[in-house]
């Protein structure tokens, strides 16, 4: 095929006919029918890349299982080239042969076919001759309806494995660095955004670090279910035209060539019309992006100031922060973190709604499913190691501003209770607040303590 301008055009030919297609691309007929039918997002709203890797994986599966079970149509001299042809969809050399948009077919019958069309193409050209249909080699025993929804789990394990979870631990492992480096710093907890009674700082942190460690869990637990694969059940679920062993085998194949654990789901009926496990994972996703807001606002609310502000902690001034008030700096790490999680919220309710359409035999939303659940492991795997690289691993705590808001709270009254009872502490509590003095004075000129008394049990340190 030669590489010329794509204002010159091959004709190519499908079940309805001729379509003409631009010369230096590798798709066919089906594949051009759809870019024109359907210009919704192109160049910002194409198929995921994650999605074509894996159908990049499970076709190169399909053609070894094919070969084993079926050598007299799958041979020696056809599973060559259609694996050259599936490394170089894996690698991403043939991305710009994969033109097509989220907004299809719901089954992604196009975007099947675009790699069944690519992929026997570039299979012909590395031949030099025709050797591979689309339809009958690349997606030998195959149905869109059995890929879709297996690049759909291979993707979202592959995403969720390498990347969302080395993002995580990343970050875990800051966050242990700077406990065990802070657990001297002592500092007023808050509670419904008020004073409450001391915490270290490694303390904090270390909420922070296991709301992560309990999220990484979760994710693990999601994992699980996502192994199963929905190849093998062809059109409905039935199988037909799939040899015996062909599931089983792909899943081996998959394995293999992955390097992790696969297997084929055993009810190929559920694995194509109900796309809970992604609906699951995702809300683990989610959940880590919860934990994420609240540790990008805690910190942000930390580092307020520089004067009028909390200020307890200090984080990296990476620019700018106002076009009019100069020198202001503004905490931007967090604020992209926020975002993400707003972003993998809302793409959580569209995988759930989704998910919800699975009719009869078929769930067709499964592009927008791939869209949504790939962008929010995409986005936030991309957002915490910003966090991580550029606010956290320069997070310095000010122990003077935290011990200054330490003296000033009046939740250390709470120290008193076994001394005083809590009446007693409380009146001593609004005496200092109301009069604007220490909660020493308070309780002596109440006549609870002794000024010595007070000193001998007061040590808001041991309260910790």
């Amino acid at each position: 095929m030669e590489n010329i301008s794509s204002t010159s055009y091959r004709i190519e030919h499908d079940s309805m006919g001729e379509v003409r297609v631009p010369s230096d691309r590798y798709w066919g007929a089906q594949t051009q029918r759809s870019h024109e039918n359907f210009p919704i997002g192109i160049g910002l709203e194409t198929m995921p890349e994650e999605i074509i890797h894996a159908f990049g994986i499970l076709k190169k599966a399909a053609a070894e299982a094919n070969h084993a079970l079926r050598p007299d149509r799958m041979t020696d001299e056809k599973l060559a080239y259609i694996s050259k042809s599936a490394d170089e969809v894996i690698s991403g050399a043939l991305h710009d042969h994969f033109p097509l948009v989220v907004w299809q077919t719901g089954s992604g019958t196009q975007s099947n076919m675009n790699v069944n069309e690519v992929m026997a193409n570039r299979a012909n050209e590395l031949a030099g001759k025709q050797l591979c249909h689309p339809n009958d080699d690349i997606n030998m025993s195959q149905s869109s309806n059995d890929t879709f929804p297996t690049a759909l789990h291979i993707s979202a394990c592959l995403s969720l494995e390498d990347r969302l979870v080395p993002a995580a631990e990343s970050l875990i492992r800051t966050f242990l660095r700077i406990e065990s480096e802070t657990g001297d710093a002592i500092k007023s907890g808050r509670t419904h955004l008020q004073d409450a009674v001391p915490i270290s700082f490694a303390q904090e942190v270390s909420g922070w670090r296991a709301s992560l460690e309990r999220d990484l869990e979760m994710i693990r637990l999601a994992l699980s279910p996502l192994r199963g694969l929905a190849l093998g059940g062809t059109a409905v679920g039935t199988g037909l035209n799939a040899p015996d062993g062909f599931a089983e085998k792909v899943a081996e194949e998959v394995s293999r060539i992955t390097g992790k654990a696969f297997h084929t789901e055993q009810n190929k009926f559920h694995a194509l019309t109900s796309k809970d496990e992604l609906v699951f994972a995702h809300g683990a996703v989610k959940a880590l992006a919860c934990d994420m807001m609240k540790i990008a606002n805690d910190v942000r609310w930390l580092a307020s100031g520089p004067r009028c502000g909390l200020g307890e902690i200090q984080i990296p001034e990476n620019e700018p922060g106002s076009s009019i008030m100069p020198g202001k700096v503004n905490p931007t790490q967090c604020e992209q973190v926020t975002m993400v999680a707003v972003q993998v919220m809302g793409n959580d309710a569209a995988v759930s709604f989704a998910a919800s359409q699975g009719n009869f035999e078929l769930n067709v939303f499964m592009p927008v499913i791939a869209y949504n659940f790939l962008q929010s492991v995409r986005l936030l795997s991309e957002s915490i190691e910003s966090f991580r690289q550029n606010c956290a691993e320069g997070i310095r705590v000010n122990r003077e501003k935290m011990r200054e808001n330490l003296d000033r709270s009046l939740m250390l009254v709470t120290a008193l209770n076994p001394y005083i009872g809590y009446e007693n502490a409380a009146a001593t509590a609004k005496k200092a607040f109301r009069e604007n003095i220490s909660l020493k004075e308070a309780c002596v000129s109440l006549g609870f303590l002794t000024s010595e008394r007070f000193d001998e049990v007061f040590h808001p340190e041991k309260m910790i």
